[in-house]
């Protein structure tokens, strides 16, 4: 998921990609664990899509904030 395309939605829709993404990767973790993880670049792919959410999420409420 791009940056462009997560300044594009809501806050509810961020919070619930968010927690989406955070479920997933604990999922993965829990496969990895159990030696049964098919795809690990995922594991990176989630954990980058998350600080991408956070960041946007971090700069909506700082523009909130000052304005």
């Amino acid at each position: 998921m791009k940056a462009t395309e997560i300044r594009e939605l809501t806050e509810a829709e961020l919070q619930q990609k968010l927690h989406d993404a955070t479920q997933e990767l604990f999922n993965l973790r829990v496969q990895q664990s159990s030696g049964q993880l098919e795809k690990p670049s995922r594991m990176r792919e989630l954990r980058r899509d998350i600080a991408r959410i956070q960041t946007v999420m971090r700069q909506q409420a700082l523009a909130k904030r000052s304005a």
